[in-house]
């Protein structure tokens, strides 16, 4: 601790002594007391944290991104809730885009830059540094933030996405975007942002500061999936909070998964699954962590109907927790964990070393309500996953408060404190700009000293040596230059993809970028589904979809791997696929699902999507007389074929059906219609009397 009350002091001296003494009397401000405050802080076992920044350099921070050279952007939170809380605007100015940075390499930020500041930005809930171009969200808008001249101060301003204006200064609406390992980008809302617009001709330059006109938000077009479905919370199919994928113009959007309630953040690991956690209504104990199978729903409210958990439905959990996410019904994805009560916030993949190794290519996350931040450490469960809990940085000081967390380049982590006796819920405790506090910890082992490893994006060896790094927008930069260097880059690549020592998740970096060479892609794609890592055949599935290959040979040569969770990769590449051969390949797969892996079921769900008659078809051709087993009930409890209510009363007048069961059954007839479900539903009736 005698070193976090050294760190504190540094900090003081480095600030200037007009703003060190701005909150010299106040009882929770400035450098005293933020090491009386970090007394209370507790670290992992190896590890140490310091105090890098603190108030009047940042405050209220509300989501945090560092680039390659170290620095810490941060967006904050003054004018927090403005437009209806009774405190309103404390920064007349709007909020700050801050850049903290280090440049003695003491591990206190000596230099703070204001990139941005504008009303339009007020607890902005992301940013995504990207080289010289910074996306921000601030519901209702999605900016891009350029800084074209490079002295560290936006002056560009474009418009990527808006979501509903309606929902404004809300914490369920859009959250922070994040460059994924296959050149897309990745983001989210929760549920207040219902609605996802591009505006007219696309990404366009708007003025430098102040509001948008009233077209420029509503006036461009509600964006349409790569399905052709409109992006809008209305049931058809999409509910509630989603997750997305997309071009890094915006092109191209594809909704990832969808029925959460708030969804804050997105990660993607290096082989391209996705997670993100989830909160639940307050008191619920509900919280949880989400692997964003393609495709899914995830259950807040009733899929059909769009009813709230609480209202009465067959068969539902007894746990409050459980049932608060429809847990009970088909066509749902199980949870990750479930965490208890909290409110989630930041969250990111550490692909680093210098944590120790619980920590390494494990979730980061932090979540506020219990004060930390910490590790979910990741298993193969069946087709799925399971996880752990494991704290990273955590405090017995009620103002704690970890609302976002990054990577930086030498594997640190940074872990932004609001540092507030309230968390979220449209509440702050401290509401007047003149005592607002805010922190940043450097997160590292005992002794660890900063340092920025050196950078040549000018020859791919340089470029591929970047690529490994664990800071997201060293990767960025890495990948662009790769991507430009195109065939020049190949043998560097090569060396990499090839190497027996270098981990999977490097490798696999490497192999997105050799897939993006033209000629390159089915080559790409062979040589991944040969690797014994079932994550890089799973890799190399998905980027033939990405490329889009003829996805039906690698099923077949798929359809019998030896794990599962590459077996549901293939499944879910059958989703919408138009080959007359789906059919029967579902079968196929389906013939191998146990009747107990909840993650397996969901996924041939997805995987039949659009025609389950055809598919359930081939299944029963295919299984004859024996479908009446554990593994075929659960499927016919998922199916949505016209085969399906019959089959139903057949399970529930059985003799072998355990009374208990029969409410499971009988909650299927909710996500079924048509003629065939009143005849079935007659026949039971007639089977009861």
């Amino acid at each position: 601790m005698k070193r976090n009350v050294l760190l504190a002091a540094a900090l003081a001296a480095a600030l200037p002594a007009s703003l060190t003494a701005v909150h010299a009397d106040a009882t929770r401000a400035g450098a005293a007391a933020a090491a009386e405050q970090m007394k209370q802080l507790h670290v992992a076992d190896g590890l140490a944290a310091g105090l890098f920044a603190l108030e009047p350099m940042v405050v209220n921070p509300a989501d945090m991104d560092v680039d390659h050279r170290g620095r810490v952007w941060v967006t904050e939170g003054a004018n927090y809730r403005s437009t209806f809380q009774k405190w309103g605007i404390q920064r007349k100015d709007g909020d700050r885009i801050m850049i903290l940075e280090d440049t003695k390499g003491t591990g206190v930020a000596d230099k703070a830059t204001v990139f941005y500041q504008d009303l339009s930005i007020n607890t902005a809930l992301g940013i995504c540094v990207l080289g010289n171009r910074v996306i921000v969200s601030s519901a209702p808008y999605v900016f891009i933030l350029s800084d074209t001249d490079g002295d560290g101060i936006a002056d560009k301003r474009e418009l990527l996405f808006t979501t509903d204006p309606g929902q404004a200064d809300h914490d369920h609406a859009v959250h922070a975007f994040v460059f994924g390992p296959d050149g897309k980008l990745y983001f989210n809302f929760g549920n207040a942002g219902r609605v996802l617009r591009r505006p007219k001709g696309g990404t366009h330059e708007v003025p430098l500061h102040g509001k948008l006109s009233a077209d420029e938000i509503t006036g461009g077009e509600i964006v349409r999936d790569v399905n052709g479905v409109e992006v809008v919370d209305r049931g058809r199919p999409f509910r509630q909070g989603m997750a997305f994928r997309c071009n890094l113009d915006g092109s191209d959007v594809e909704v990832l998964g969808h029925n959460f309630r708030n969804n804050y953040e997105v990660a993607v690991d290096s082989f391209g699954t996705v997670w993100q956690s989830d909160n639940d209504d307050d008191g619920n104990r509900g919280v949880r962590i989400n692997y964003v199978m393609e495709g899914g729903n995830y259950g807040y409210t009733d899929e059909i109907t769009g009813a709230g958990w609480g209202q009465k439905r067959t068969g539902w959990e007894e746990d409050i927790s459980r049932r608060h996410w429809h847990l009970n019904d088909p066509g749902v994805v199980p949870n990750l964990l479930q965490t208890g009560a909290g409110a989630p916030t930041g969250i990111a993949i550490y692909e680093g070393t210098l944590l120790p190794a619980v920590f390494r290519n494990q979730i980061l996350h932090c979540d506020p309500g219990q004060r930390v931040a910490r590790a979910y450490p990741v298993t193969r469960d069946g087709a799925g996953y399971a996880a752990s809990i494991t704290n990273l940085i955590w405090s017995d000081d009620a103002w704690f408060r970890p609302s976002d967390l990054a990577i930086a380049p030498d594997g640190a982590v940074f872990v932004a404190d609001w540092n507030d006796s309230g968390v979220g819920g449209h509440y702050m405790a401290d509401q007047q700009l003149e005592t607002m506090t805010g922190r940043v910890y450097r997160v590292a082992p005992k002794g660890n000293r900063p340092s920025v490893p050196a950078l040549d994006l000018r020859t791919a060896r340089g470029a591929v040596a970047a690529l490994q790094s664990p800071n997201h927008e060293t990767r960025y930069l890495a990948w662009m230059a790769l991507r430009t260097l195109g065939r020049k880059a190949e043998p560097e690549l090569l060396k990499l993809w090839d190497s027996k020592t270098a981990p999977s998740r490097q490798r696999v970096r490497a192999l997105h970028l050799l897939a993006q060479i033209d000629g390159r892609a089915a080559t790409s794609v062979a040589a991944a589904l040969k690797e014994s890592d079932p994550d890089l055949r799973i890799a190399g599935l998905r980027i033939a979809r990405q490329h889009k290959l003829d996805v039906i040979p690698l099923i077949k040569a798929l359809a019998h791997d030896a794990n599962v969770q590459v077996r549901r990769e293939a499944i879910l590449a059958l989703r919408h696929h138009p080959s007359p051969d789906a059919p029967a390949l579902w079968a196929e797969l389906a013939r191998q699902h146990d009747g107990h892996d909840r993650w397996y079921l969901e996924a041939l769900g997805l995987g039949a999507d659009g025609r389950w008659d055809a598919c359930l078809g081939a299944y029963l051709a295919a299984a004859g007389t024996q479908w009446n087993t554990p593994a075929g009930r659960d499927i016919i409890w998922r199916s949505r074929a016209k085969q399906t209510p019959a089959l139903l009363v057949k399970i529930i007048n059985d003799p072998a059906t355990q009374e208990s069961a029969k409410p499971r059954y009988l909650r299927a007839f909710d996500f079924l219609s048509g003629a065939e479900k009143d005849a079935a539903l007659l026949e039971l009736i007639g089977a009861l009397k």
